[in-house]
């Protein structure tokens, strides 16, 4: 087990049009490490200073030998994640800051050469080094999803069949995560380039008095690279498989800032909730490591969707990177010395990541075990699973995200939030009703035919997802070419009141 602080690094980026327009002066510098903050109202008083992994100067032009450009970030944190990833880590890199500071910029970038973000980087980079390998015996697989979390609603970007929010659950084994969230297998960095093309379309974003195009919804781009190698000696077959978890935060904000009215200040209300849940979580988790008798200490990593879904790559079993996004202006003092602080805080988180050798072998036994032991409990109680296949139990958390999962402790134990696996076990005084015995044997059940798809099985599906989406444009009205570029759009034949404004709305996106 390895045990690792989360790397920080911040990032200043330049002027933008509205602090250029209110002349606004710089009060970041930098220095190696050191950031340097000045409060512009208080000119007497000494800056304030922050050490951190990396401080980027993006403030200047790139004629600035001190300037920090896409591919410096990218080399110093996307590249050292990515070789984790190779060695069989889980490992996360996300970006926090106030809207409008540059954490799209950095994560995604801009399509223009030399613009390119970490996610983009790094899925290139991923792919020449699998292209690079000569060895007969190692192979590699490659599956993505994204999916977007809006007003504490999980939603999938990549399946346009996927209508409303996905159910947020845990398993004692799996740990968090998306049911039914599509993951599609990807054989180049052309594929993975066009589903992320698809995704960025399809995320929530809207104009506010501090961005253009604010980020209304956090985004999680997942990666999850398999190694399969084939011992000659042994004649046995292993497998590591790494999550790589690559997260654009939606932004902080003040609603006179921003001017967020109606809907922009509901939608403001539920990014601020989620990143205040996040700051208590990496409070709780930094406290936590200064003071090791606390290690009972509640993390409330369920109070909102994003925490609970970063839960292992915020305390647990991850190599994790924070970037945080700042503000040069004078105008945004508070909120990058609020964003200076936070960052403060998480370089005293401290992960334990172990390298995931072989876990679908692992996981499969240990669902088929659990399989077993639900059979004998219902058994015990007169039953069998037949009495209830196809049924599934009313969802008591009424579409909520969040909803009382009977996989999900009710309380978080000490050694979870450690990082450390547990393995899972029955006491003998649980008591499981009938129907919450009988979901989770259905869900595992399914989990267990997901780990058991061929790769040829996972090609096929993503193709009848990549059909259904050029299928559904056609219905709008919107002409594709053979290699997925758009050709036009045009009026279909049977055109209602409401395809109608979805032709237009797509018209006016492409």
């Amino acid at each position: 087990m390895a045990s690792a602080s989360v790397k920080v690094a911040v990032r200043v980026r330049p002027f933008n049009g509205r602090e250029i327009s209110r002349d606004s002066k710089c009060v970041i510098q930098m220095q190696g490490k050191t950031t340097c903050i000045t409060n512009p109202k208080q000119a007497k008083d000494a800056p304030k200073n922050f050490t951190f992994d990396y401080s980027y100067w993006s403030h200047t032009s790139e004629e600035d030998p001190s300037f920090a450009s896409q591919w410096q970030v990218y080399k110093d944190i996307g590249e050292e994640m990515l070789l984790h990833a190779f060695e069989g880590y889980n490992v996360c890199i996300f970006a926090y800051g106030q809207t409008g500071a540059g954490k799209s910029y950095t994560m995604m970038g801009k399509q223009e050469s030399g613009h390119q973000g970490i996610i983009p980087q790094l899925c290139e980079d991923l792919f020449a080094r699998v292209n690079e390998n000569k060895c007969p015996n190692l192979s590699y697989s490659v599956e993505v999803s994204y999916m977007e979390i809006y007003c504490e609603r999980v939603r999938d970007l990549l399946n346009p069949k996927s209508r409303g929010n996905l159910r947020v659950r845990e398993h004692p084994i799996m740990g968090p995560y998306v049911e039914d969230l599509s993951k599609l297998a990807v054989t180049s960095f052309e594929d993975i380039a066009d589903l992320m093309d698809c995704g960025n379309k399809a995320r929530t974003v809207a104009a506010t008095n501090m961005n253009e195009t604010s980020s209304r919804s956090h985004a999680v781009f997942t990666i999850v690279f398999t190694q399969h190698r084939h011992d000659e000696l042994t004649d046995l077959d292993t497998e590591k498989v790494s999550k790589i978890s690559l997260v654009d935060l939606a932004g902080s904000e003040r609603a006179d800032s921003s001017g967020a009215k109606g809907m922009r200040l509901k939608e403001g209300a539920n990014i601020n909730k989620s990143l205040t849940t996040l700051g208590k979580v990496i409070s709780a988790l930094a406290e936590m490591q200064s003071n090791k008798k606390k290690k009972s200490e509640f993390i409330p990593y369920r109070d909102s969707v994003l925490t609970w879904l970063l839960k292992e790559n915020l305390g647990g079993n991850s190599r994790t990177a924070m970037i945080a996004a700042l503000s040069p202006a004078d105008i945004n003092y508070e909120e990058t010395l609020s964003t200076l602080r936070y960052a403060d805080r998480a370089k005293q988180i401290r992960c334990n990541a172990v390298i995931n050798e072989d876990p679908n072998a692992r996981l499969i036994r240990e669902l088929k075990e659990e399989v077993a032991r639900l059979r004998d409990l219902l058994c015990a109680q007169g039953l069998s699973a037949a009495t209830f296949a196809g049924s599934k139990p009313d969802d008591p958390g009424g579409g909520s995200s969040i909803p009382t999962s009977p996989f999900a402790p009710m309380a978080e134990s000490p050694l979870a939030l450690n990082g450390e696996s547990e393995p899972y076990s029955c006491a003998e005084d649980e008591i499981i009703c009938t129907e919450e015995a009988m979901e989770r044997l259905q869900e595992t059940e399914k989990i267990i035919a997901e780990l058991n798809e061929t790769w040829e099985e996972k090609l096929r599906k993503t193709e009848a997802i990549r059909m259904d989406r050029e299928a559904l444009l056609a219905e709008m009205g919107v002409a594709l070419r053979e290699d997925g570029g758009t050709v036009g759009v045009f009026s279909p034949k049977k055109v209602s009141a409401c395809s109608r404004g979805h032709t237009q709305a797509v018209a006016a996106f492409l």
